[in-house]
């Protein structure tokens, strides 16, 4: 019991922070987009979306799988040699990788443009999204090593928060000043760089980027091979309805659906909270053979996630032109249906946990290739058949239905391979107390209540308490659960009556 709260207090030591940190930089991309959307037709933000898929895809391409291979291989050194040739030779690789990704992209750029836009200012778009790949796989491989050294901070100082707002500033400033959509791309570029000084100057402090080095090439090489093409596969699963709306539709549909993506994609925040340090802290489990305190964190873990997920998901499902009304305004409401199709893809993605993590911190990255191909396999499947005759509903439906495959295999490579699963007693019936109490009352009130900017968040918090009460009213929380307690108190920044009693209440049943 006490090594669980001890792991469970380090993976959510900083909380609030970490919390704060996803919020913003999930918020600051959402703003970003509403600008966007705003400011300019559904056609040119589709053109926006569609250069923005094929700056992430080129940057994940140029990552090489390392993203993850560095945090997973600086956790388990302590000598700065170790820790600075592992990041080192990241960054010299991925380096090297997106200067011939980026000149392969540039090379062809008029065919590209041709092919999947529609208007005269792309192809200088597409030019200043390319450019910022370099740039772009330099910043992740520096938070990659932050990550691996367990430093929560530096991190959200810089990728969480200087770099939206950077972001967001330059967009307002150069739109202000009369530029056209290449205020998008400029915004992005000159963020991105930099963000990527600050965060190497902060490095620094922990780690001189300077001196002798043991690189360990081989073992991390070895293990990110396989994940270069399931980092690829992963970000293709994201990014590839866009680009085959964009290739079958119009620019205006693919503005219409990367409405309702962002907001679905959102339902992801809370589970991002947690994945910052749960690879490194999983990692380091895993080679001290704590497996059954691997099991123990990710089924506490992913009971909370679906808690703190579960109000977003309800009025994603039942209010969805509300809620696109809300960010992007009137002329995107028609995706209301896709919001509400996506959602439930991206929030299986909730009720699993953490398994892709998982099952990499345990070294299984060629059972997550697999899984990947085949989800991907049908995602592309789906699209070609859907998108035609359903435009981006149909490419709603092949995501979601992606999502939902891709969480049960994963769920069930992670049984099959390490005896790990997130049904715990507590987390079954979570699983089944919440839509079983919230989904009759948002649907009731959903025949009264239309929902505006101000009701929204009222809303949202009269649902996740709710929610608590349930929980707790059903026998699902557990002695464990006393860390996430005080996590909620320490996130309000106040002491709540209600929560006392619950923390008194799961002391008695631990002693």
């Amino acid at each position: 019991m006490a090594d669980s709260n001890d792991h469970l207090s380090n993976l959510l030591s900083s909380s609030v922070l970490i919390v704060l940190g996803v919020v913003v930089a999930s918020v600051g991309r959402l703003v970003e987009r509403i600008v966007i959307a705003q400011q300019f037709s559904p056609e040119l933000y589709g053109e926006v979306s569609i250069a923005f898929a094929i700056m992430t895809v080129g940057t994940t391409i140029s990552l090489v799988g390392l993203n993850d291979g560095i945090p997973r291989f600086v956790s388990r050194f302590e000598d700065e040699r170790d820790v600075r040739g592992v990041w080192m030779l990241g960054l010299v690789v991925s380096l090297a990788v997106s200067i011939v990704v980026s000149a392969g992209l540039l090379i062809n750029v008029d065919t590209i443009t041709g092919t999947l836009f529609e208007t005269a200012v792309s192809r200088e778009l597409v030019r200043l999204f390319i450019l910022t790949i370099p740039v772009s796989v330099g910043l992740t491989v520096g938070v990659s090593a932050l990550r691996g050294m367990e430093n929560t901070r530096y991190k959200l100082y810089t990728k969480d928060f200087l770099h939206p707002c950077l972001r967001i500033g330059l967009l307002v400033f150069l739109l202000g000043t009369g530029f056209d959509l290449l205020a998008v791309g400029y915004a992005y570029f000159v963020a991105t760089l930099g963000t990527l000084i600050v965060v190497y100057l902060l490095s620094n402090r922990l780690v001189r980027l300077v001196g002798p080095i043991r690189t360990h090439g081989r073992e991390l090489l070895t293990y990110s091979a396989p994940l270069i093409v399931t980092m690829v596969l992963s970000i293709l699963l994201t990014r590839m309805d866009t680009l085959m709306l964009a290739d079958m539709r119009t620019s205006a549909e693919v503005g219409v659906y990367n409405a309702a993506y962002p907001l679905a994609n959102s339902l992801l925040m809370v589970i991002s909270s947690f994945g910052y340090l749960y690879l490194p802290l999983t990692s380091r489990l895993d080679a001290d053979d704590e497996h059954d305190e691997i099991t123990h964190i990710y089924r506490i873990t992913t009971k909370w996630i679906f808690v703190f997920t579960f109000p977003a998901f309800l009025v994603f499902t039942i209010f969805p032109g509300d809620v696109l009304s809300i960010f992007f305004g009137q002329q995107y409401v028609g995706g209301g249906i896709a919001l509400a199709i996506l959602s439930v893809g991206f929030f299986t993605s909730a009720a699993a946990g953490r398994n892709r993590t998982t099952l990499a911190a345990l070294g299984h990255t060629k059972s997550i290739l697999w899984v990947d191909v085949l989800t991907l396999a049908l995602n592309f499947a789906l699209n070609v058949l859907l998108i035609p005759g359903h435009g981006f509903v149909g490419a709603a439906i092949a995501s979601a239905g992606a999502y939902v495959l891709r969480n049960v295999a994963f769920n069930v490579v992670l049984q099959s391979k390490a005896g790990i699963n997130p049904l715990s007693t507590q987390t079954t019936r979570t699983y089944l107390v919440l839509p079983t109490v919230l989904f009759p009352v948002g649907i009731l009130a959903s025949h009264w209540v239309t929902l505006t900017a101000l009701s929204l968040p009222v809303f949202l918090v009269c649902s996740g308490l709710l929610g608590l009460v349930a929980v707790a009213l059903a026998g699902c929380l557990q002695p464990e659960d006393g860390v996430f307690i005080e996590f909620v108190e320490g996130a309000i920044g106040a002491e709540v009556p209600a929560i006392q009693r619950l923390q008194r209440y799961l002391r008695a049943q631990s002693e």
